[in-house]
Formats: structure tokens, C-alpha cells, sequence
């Protein structure tokens, strides 16, 4: 069992299990912060073995080791290849965006450089050596490293404690090198036979200068030098293509053939290479006792960011920080899990981006050529519109202009058009629940939170989930439209804002609580049962929400006209309040989203079972809204594009749910996710949810609404023009601030069409001067 062992720093005792660039990185700084330290590092292959060729650093990074050690810093500029530029290449065209800043080196020297700075620091390095067991590792060393990769066997020991998840993903890759410099870091896409395949390429040694010829005339490539070369597809691309039944060298043979034009028409080389499938490595915990987990072994980025040997590096730098600062190994490993798991969480939310996007590549092929190099750029969420703009303005506004945007039009502000309604702008403000009325009606708050939200420059407003009766209320504050005076209440706050906010449109969405109502306001308890005043529950099958919610009833055929009945009602009422746009809402687990998920429908009648037969009443109630709602007014459908649940929607059935709604008339579809069972398990993060609007809108040329997390205007405009959405809707950051929309424009210095501040408003559309206020000086720095 790894217990810690209390020993004066001056003469602590730390082994390090793997000699890749975080294990031996981390054993300089260590000997290197405190000479007195016995530092061993393990490692089981050669000195001169490797399995990679060349190695990414980002200028960050390379900053953190500039401060921490010099020399390796030094030993690194000697040797680094720079560029700028990134091509992508598709369809015969070549897009260059330039800006980008890379640093490489091949992988082979970087571990030289470590070699030499460890043993002149005095690290014991012990190849071709397999580590001691970790128990006798723990016993016999106040600190254990490990950093024994992605299959580390350390993990696998205290399994039990780091509890790891591993996952892997859809497609095969291999690692290759060529014996050449590619110009620019180059991404080519080859629509084969068998299916799509790209080549990521990047150099990663420099000519040498023997080799330079100055007339040379310029093309993809140098003639020498070297490059690192990945070749990717989808598993039944792999498959059919032959590659499983290939060999090493006929895998790389086919390789150079199918990306000659990348090449120049010359060979590929591999070192081991082998086909395999990424694994995402996360831990919930990173140390047990004074054994600590580094690099590959904690935590692994897919190789589309280029993170591993970065994040790995990083981990050092930080590990050796802690470890300087805090009193003890007990407290340095707790300081250094806190400090490197929310970045590394952060990476990896990039990189996961990164890979579903080569995974799903073959949505994009249609996009047009600049719009699909954008894409790619702005795939990982790291490089964004407002970020490409300051690396390369003139390649950002030639998207623009392919989109169709004005000059000095952030593409946020370009008017967007479904059926009978133009949008000024792509800002939507997401409906959210108010629990503010009073038997149903809207008052003066819903009057003055809406109104507001109009002012501030949105080209669409939402209303919360408006209720189609009583019994489908959430809760006592719900609003809805089964009245008279309900209706006239809600024409009230559609006049004012046609009136005091011309431009901006204002929906309603209709909905139905199901198995979900009956509950208390939500700052009193968010779907905690009422203490009193329930009214009975009816959903597709009796299951409750949670073990403590009320046990709702199956509808029967008659209670499913007369809910039907309901929802046309109110959609008549909205039409004569005026509303611009009505959505129907069928997501979050409310009453026609319980129909649609495998996990709250479990019916046996015509009702229940597949998806065409779930799909069934939730049509039923949209036929019947779109028959009474103006045919000239747009209709749209918000889903739950994953219940974020074992057995739930997927994916794909997603994709099916939206093209039914479209089938039938829906002309958006409004992408959300989650919120069906109570047990969900939803992997949060910035725009989380937009890759599944993502893959509807591309999947069925349909229109999509992106909703979740989504925070700052730039993402909008990234998230627009890279094709992702059409619209984007925003909820907490319009709590925030009721103007988002017109301080977006303010801050990106626009003042046209799409946002147009009311009249009594316009003295304030200049950003007001702020103060000055300091940068926060770095944090780490290991001595001089």
C-alpha cells in the first residue's frame, strides 16, 4: 500500500517510472530545485528508442521552461523548426491561414536534450530497466512519479483509487514520418472509394544547409528536412479500404500513394508503426499516498491539438512548482492535482471537439472551400473567429465575405430568414422559465423582463415554456395560454415589443410539463414535489421523475386528443396575441419528450417501442399546431439531442427525431440536451451542446437553433460562420445583461441594421471608458 514517508527535503529519495519527455523532464527540475535529492527515473526501452518523430510545443509552454530551466530552454531553441502558416487542402483547393505560431522538434533530439541535462544534474537513468514493483517504489522513495503512458501499469495498480475511465473512439490512425519539410503545418482531405481519409502533417527538422537550393521554386514542400505525417479514417473506412489485412510496410506503402500529391510523390517511413485507436484517458484522482500520476498516464489530448507532450511538460513544470512550495508531499500532490486538473480538463473538452470533428468529417465536405478551412481552424473551440481575425485578417474576411457578410458586419449581425420572417440579427434570447405569473397569466414582470430583453437588440425573444393547461403547468408560477385572459395579457407584451423595439421578433413556445409538474418554484426547490396544492400527473408511462416525485398517469387515447386539442388551442390564442414565431417544445423531459425517449416511453401500444412509433403522438401534436398556426409564420421544434444517459436518445436517433420534425413542416430545430432522467450524467463545458446541432443541421439540411453554454459574442460569430448553426440562443448571459446583443455590437465597433439601439438608448452605444488595471504577473518561476 503507498503510504508517505516523512524525510527532510535535503535528503528526499524520488523514482520516476518512464523516460518520456514529462518523466524526465520532471526528474531535471526536481534535481534541479534541490541538488540533495536522489532522483531515478525507469525507463524499460533504449535510450535511442522512440516511437513518434516529430513533437509540438506551444510558445506557452516553451515560456514555462524558459523560466524553469535555461539551459534545456536553449538546447531547445537550437533545435526548433518555427512556422506560421496552416494549409488545408480539399477538393483540389489549397487554403492557406497564416498567424498560427508553431514551434517543433523531432521527438528523438528533444529526449537527447533531456538525457544530457538530467545526467549533468546527477539523475540516476536506468534503461532497458523495468521499474520495481509501485508498492516497493512507495516503500522505499518519499515521491513516485509515474510516468509510464497511456497504458500505465501504475494506474492499473491503484485502479481502485485513481479510478480511471478510458474511451475510445471511431477512428484508425497510424504515425508515419517523411523525409521532407512540409512549408506550413498541412491538413489534407482524400475522398476515396472506400470513404474519407485525412493526412495532419507538420515538419519538424529543418534543411540543412547543405541541402538548400534558393531557386528551388516554392510548392508544398522541401526537399529535405523531415516531417511528422498521421494518417486518419473511420474504422469501416480503415476496414474497407484493406487496411486491416495489411502489413506495416504495405500499410505505408498504400499511405504515400493515397496522399502523393501531399508528398511530392515521395515515400513514407514508419519507426514500429502500427494502426490504432485513440484512447481518452481522464482519472478522478491524480495521487495515492505519495504516488502521483504525470502526463499520459493522468490524462491524454488527441493528437489533432497536439497536447500530449505539452500537457505532459506542463505537469512537470507544475508538479516541480508545488513541490517547492508546499511543506510536504501530502500537500505539494494535493496543490498540483487542484492546479493542472481544470486546465487539463479544459484540453481535453479541445480535443474531444477536435476529434469528433475529423470523425465526422464527411458532414462537411459540401461546405465551401474557405468556409470548410475555417471550419477546421475554429474546430477545437481554441481558435475562434475574433482570434483568427488578429492572426490573419485577410483569410477571416475573405469567409466573411463568402458568407455574405457587409463589410464591417460581424457575421452574428447578418439577417437570417425562415419562412415569412426575417431576423435582423442571429441572436436568439433561449426561453427560460420565469415562475411569475399568477394563475397562469403574464404580469408586469413578464412585461418588463421580456420588453427589456427586445430593447436590447436580440433578433429573437422567447417566451418561457408557456402551458397549454392547468394540469400541464410546472409549477404554480407557470404562465399560460388556456384563457382569455391569458391570451390578452400575452398581446400586451407582443405590442410592446412591436411597438418600443421594431426589429425584434418575439416567440412563444409551447409546452406541457408531463411527468415533471406539480413541482415547487425553482428557487425553492427545483423539482421537488409541492408540499401542498398538487394536481395529478399524466405522461406517456407511469414512471416518476424522481423516487420522490408523484407517479403520473399513461394517457389513453382519449386523454391524447384531448392534450392535442389543448396545444392547438393555444396555439390559436398565440396567433391572435401576435407572436412572430411558435416553437413547440419537445425536449427536458417534459410530456412530448417523455414519448420520444426509450427511457420514459415504455408503452406496447402504437405509441411506444420504436422510434417511428415514440415519434408518433409528438407529429400528431405538431400537425395539428402547424394547421392552425399562420402559414406564413415559422414554426420550430426544441429537442433533447441526448438524454446524457445509458439507453437514451443517441446520437443518431437525434438526427432521426429532427428530420421528422422537418418532414413535416418545422422550419428549425432547436438543439438542447438532457434534463429527461434525474440520473443524467451530461458532460458540461463551453458550447457543449453545439456539435449535436452541429451534426442535425449537416445530417438534414435543416436549419438548427444552438443552444447551452454559449457565453460570448465571439463564439457566436465563430459557431455562425463556420457553419455549426444557423441561429444561436442564449440564456444566462441575457440575465446577465438585458442589452448582450447591442453591447456585442458596441464592443466589435458595429452600428448597422443588425443592431439597432432604441432611440432613447443611443447615447449609451459607445462603450464606456474603464480605468486601467494590471496584467497578473506570471505564476511560475523555478529560479534563475
Amino acid at each position: 500500500m503507498a503510504g508517505a514517508v516523512t524525510v527532510p527535503d535535503s535528503a528526499q529519495r524520488v523514482a520516476v517510472v518512464g523516460g518520456g519527455p514529462g518523466g524526465l523532464y520532471a526528474a531535471a527540475l526536481l534535481k534541479r530545485l534541490d541538488p540533495a535529492r536522489s532522483v531515478t527515473v525507469w525507463e524499460r526501452n533504449a535510450a535511442d528508442d522512440t516511437f513518434g518523430f516529430g513533437v509540438v510545443l506551444s510558445d506557452e509552454t516553451l515560456g514555462g521552461i524558459e523560466h524553469a530551466d535555461p539551459v534545456v530552454y536553449a538546447a531547445l531553441q537550437r533545435h526548433f523548426v518555427r512556422w506560421d502558416d496552416i494549409d488545408i487542402v480539399h477538393a483540389g483547393t489549397r487554403q492557406t491561414s497564416g498567424g498560427h505560431g508553431f514551434a517543433a522538434l523531432g521527438r528523438k533530439r528533444l529526449l537527447q536534450i533531456l538525457h544530457d541535462r538530467c545526467r549533468e544534474l546527477g539523475v540516476d537513468l536506468r534503461f532497458r530497466s523495468e521499474a520495481p514493483d509501485v508498492d516497493r517504489l512507495a516503500a522505499e522513495h518519499d515521491l513516485v512519479v509515474a510516468a509510464d503512458g497511456v497504458h500505465s501499469t501504475t494506474r492499473d495498480t491503484y485502479s481502485h483509487v485513481f479510478r480511471p475511465h478510458v474511451a475510445t473512439h471511431r477512428c484508425r490512425y497510424i504515425w508515419l514520418a517523411a523525409d521532407f519539410a512540409f512549408d506550413a503545418f498541412r491538413f489534407e482531405i482524400a475522398e476515396t472509394e472506400h470513404g474519407v481519409m485525412q493526412l495532419h502533417g507538420y515538419p519538424y527538422s529543418r534543411p540543412s544547409p547543405d541541402h538548400h537550393d534558393s531557386t528551388r521554386p516554392s510548392g508544398p514542400q522541401n526537399q529535405s528536412g523531415a516531417s511528422t505525417v498521421i494518417v486518419e479514417m473511420r474504422e469501416e473506412v480503415w476496414r474497407a479500404a484493406g487496411f486491416d489485412e495489411l502489413d506495416e510496410q504495405e500499410s505505408v506503402a498504400r499511405c504515400a500513394k493515397i496522399f502523393a500529391d501531399a508528398l511530392g510523390g515521395r515515400p513514407l517511413r514508419s519507426n514500429k508503426s502500427a494502426w490504432t485507436t485513440f484512447r481518452t484517458v481522464v482519472n478522478e484522482h491524480w495521487s495515492h499516498g505519495n504516488v502521483v500520476l504525470l502526463g499520459d498516464a493522468a490524462h491524454t489530448a488527441h493528437f489533432s491539438i497536439g497536447s500530449g507532450t505539452k500537457l505532459a511538460v506542463e505537469d512537470a513544470l507544475a508538479l516541480a512548482a508545488c513541490l517547492a512550495e508546499q511543506p510536504d508531499v501530502a500537500s505539494a500532490l494535493a496543490a498540483y492535482e487542484a492546479e493542472r486538473k481544470p486546465v487539463v480538463a479544459s484540453t481535453q473538452r479541445a480535443a474531444r471537439a477536435s476529434l469528433e470533428w475529423f470523425e465526422n468529417i464527411g458532414l462537411y465536405l459540401d461546405q465551401p472551400p474557405r468556409q470548410f478551412a475555417f471550419n477546421l481552424l475554429t474546430r477545437s473551440r481554441r481558435v475562434t473567429h475574433d482570434n483568427l481575425r488578429l492572426r490573419d485578417a485577410s483569410f477571416t474576411e475573405a469567409v466573411e465575405r463568402d458568407f455574405g457578410c457587409p463589410p464591417g458586419t460581424p457575421p452574428m449581425f447578418t439577417p437570417f430568414r425562415l419562412r415569412g420572417l426575417t431576423l435582423r440579427n442571429r441572436v436568439v434570447v433561449s426561453p427560460m422559465d420565469m415562475y411569475s405569473a399568477t394563475d397562469g397569466v403574464p404580469g408586469d414582470f413578464h412585461l418588463v423582463h421580456l420588453g427589456a430583453r427586445a430593447l436590447g437588440g436580440a433578433g429573437l425573444v422567447m417566451t418561457e415554456m408557456v402551458c397549454v393547461s392547468p394540469e400541464g403547468r410546472i409549477t404554480p408560477g407557470c404562465a399560460g395560454l388556456y384563457t382569455g385572459q391569458q391570451a390578452e395579457a400575452w398581446k400586451r407584451v407582443v405590442r410592446f415589443v412591436h411597438t418600443r423595439a421594431p426589429g425584434t421578433a418575439v416567440g412563444v413556445q409551447l409546452g406541457h410539463s408531463g411527468r415533471k409538474g406539480s413541482t415547487r418554484l425553482m428557487w425553492e426547490g427545483m423539482d421537488e414535489p409541492l408540499e401542498e396544492g398538487n394536481w395529478p400527473l399524466v405522461a406517456a408511462s407511469p414512471l416518476p421523475y424522481r423516487p420522490d416525485s408523484q407517479t403520473p398517469r399513461e394517457l389513453t387515447r382519449s386523454q391524447l386528443t384531448d392534450i392535442r386539442e389543448q396545444f392547438t388551442s393555444a396555439a390559436w390564442r398565440a396567433a391572435r396575441a401576435g407572436f412572430d414565431l411558435l416553437e413547440l417544445h419537445c425536449a427536458h423531459g417534459y410530456l412530448l419528450s417523455g414519448f420520444l425517449s426509450p427511457l420514459t416511453n415504455h408503452r406496447t401500444d402504437a405509441y411506444g417501442g420504436s422510434l417511428e412509433r415514440r415519434l408518433r403522438f409528438p407529429l400528431e401534436v405538431f400537425d395539428a399546431v402547424r394547421a392552425v398556426w399562420p402559414a406564413e409564420r415559422p414554426m420550430t421544434v426544441r429537442i433533447s439531442a441526448t438524454d446524457w444517459a445509458e439507453g437514451g436518445t443517441s446520437a443518431e436517433d437525434a438526427v432521426d427525431i429532427a428530420r421528422a420534425f422537418a418532414e413535416h413542416g418545422a422550419d428549425a430545430i432547436d438543439v438542447s440536451t438532457g434534463q429527461v432522467v434525474a440520473d443524467e450524467r451530461p458532460e458540461f463545458g463551453r458550447s457543449y451542446q453545439t456539435p449535436y446541432a452541429d451534426r442535425i443541421r449537416h445530417a438534414t439540411g435543416r436549419p438548427v437553433i444552438a443552444v447551452g453554454a454559449i457565453s460570448s459574442w465571439d463564439d457566436v460569430n465563430s459557431l455562425i460562420l463556420a457553419g455549426r448553426t444557423d441561429l444561436c440562443a442564449l440564456a444566462r448571459p441575457h440575465l446577465y445583461d438585458p442589452h448582450w446583443t447591442l453591447h456585442a455590437a458596441a464592443e466589435q465597433g458595429y452600428d448597422g441594421p443588425g443592431a439597432v439601439w432604441p432611440a432613447p438608448y443611443r447615447a449609451g452605444s459607445r462603450r464606456p471608458q474603464t480605468g486601467r488595471t494590471d496584467a497578473p504577473k506570471p505564476r511560475l518561476t523555478l529560479g534563475g
